[in-house]
């Protein structure tokens, strides 16, 4: 058993596709690994808050009473409910503007333990082909019947709805609305026109990589794009941009209690401590506002996205999410070592993340870091 293990690990180091766990300490926008201090240009901290020390005392000062507690203990159904949970859920749906909310302990717990929870066998699942990999593990999870139309083309999912309509009660389709990967946009005004023509069609529509960075006050594309209530389960993660952990999903009142009483994850689960549901709650508060961060990061991706196009390199992305495409895994590897040496965080996503061919760097970019920095990364990118 042990042989047949180191065959499959050299076969995965001789591919580029190994992967270690690292040892970073953290400062604000940078890392430190093997005493190098770099830029952290792979984080999703999209508004910079793990550099906000202010934002971080603010919290501290008025931190108190059953929000201070470090864990909770039990599930939620069981003893490890709190008051942060009450109000971070009340928030989020008068924020969006819809009946409820229920808070999952991570969008991984989410995106398996909601579709096995409210699909039945009438249900048909139609997702993107480009979806994460933890909505796919969810489609698997619920045993059901599913579709994947090419990325971003809504003409071939309206071929499947069509051929496949008159055998299901329901369809729901899944996409991403800013792919985490390339960076680009779902197109949630045609997929709401969609439903509109067929009304077998349900909406999810995962929103971690958009909450707090896009939308006037920061909810995302679907406020960005003016479909909250076209939608009918917005989800996300607190994890990226808010700066904590945990997610979120967004629904009718029935469907909320529905989740209480079948999803796996959520009733299996111990819940998040108080303390990290509070922050949540604190940022959220604050997300309207944070207007400033969300232009600096706009400005600062578009600089790095026009370098790129302009020196005729593939540029699918639309927003701070910039990936820079090298093809193989092997000189990705030495791409991310070179701007490594040079004081640049940013890993090579490599196959079988990505498709075979598509190696690329990830810029994952934050409203912490600017212009010059951004400029000084591009001198050394071989355009």
């Amino acid at each position: 058993m042990k042989g047949r293990y180191k065959e499959e690990m050299a076969e995965l180091q001789t591919s580029g596709a190994w992967r270690s766990i690292r040892g970073l300490v953290h400062e604000g926008k940078y890392v430190t690994e093997g005493g190098a201090r770099m830029l952290n240009l792979s984080s999703n901290d999209y508004l910079g808050i793990m550099s906000r020390p202010d934002m971080l005392e603010a919290f501290y000062a008025q931190l108190g009473g059953e929000d201070a507690l470090l864990g909770s203990s039990s599930s939620r159904l069981l003893t490890g409910n709190c008051a942060a949970y009450e109000r971070l859920e009340h928030r989020l749906a008068q924020l969006f503007g819809r009946e409820a909310a229920l808070i999952y302990n991570s969008g991984y717990h989410l995106n398996t333990g909601v579709l096995p929870a409210l699909s039945d066998e009438h249900t048909l699942v139609v997702a993107d082909r480009l979806v994460h990999a933890s909505i796919i593990d969810g489609i698997r999870l619920s045993g059901r019947p599913f579709e994947r139309f090419r990325h971003n083309d809504l003409e071939h999912l309206e071929r499947i709805i069509r051929k496949k309509q008159d055998a299901y009660a329901r369809i729901i389709v899944m996409v991403e609305s800013l792919y985490s990967m390339d960076g680009d946009l779902a197109d949630l005004r045609g997929l709401c026109a969609l439903k509109e023509r067929y009304p077998i069609i349900e909406l999810y529509v995962d929103e971690a990589h958009a909450i707090g960075v896009r939308g006037g006050t920061g909810l995302g594309m679907v406020e960005e794009t003016g479909t909250t209530r076209q939608i009918d389960y917005i989800v996300g993660t607190f994890g990226k941009a808010i700066g904590s952990m945990g997610a979120y999903i967004v629904c009718d009142a029935d469907v909320r209690e529905l989740l209480v009483n079948r999803s796996r994850s959520l009733i299996f689960s111990t819940a998040l401590p108080p303390v990290s549901v509070a922050w949540t709650d604190f940022v959220m508060s604050r997300i309207a506002a944070m207007t400033a961060e969300r232009a600096r990061l706009a400005a600062v991706s578009a600089i790095l996205r026009k370098a790129i196009a302009d020196a005729g390199g593939e540029m699918p992305s639309e927003s701070h999410i910039v990936p820079f495409m090298v093809g193989e895994n092997a000189p990705c590897v030495e791409l991310a070592e070179s701007l490594r040496r040079a004081g640049f965080f940013a890993l090579p996503i490599r196959h079988p993340t990505v498709p075979e061919h598509t190696a690329r760097i990830r810029f994952s970019l934050s409203s912490a870091i600017d212009e010059e920095e951004v400029c000084r990364l591009i001198n050394l990118l071989p355009l």
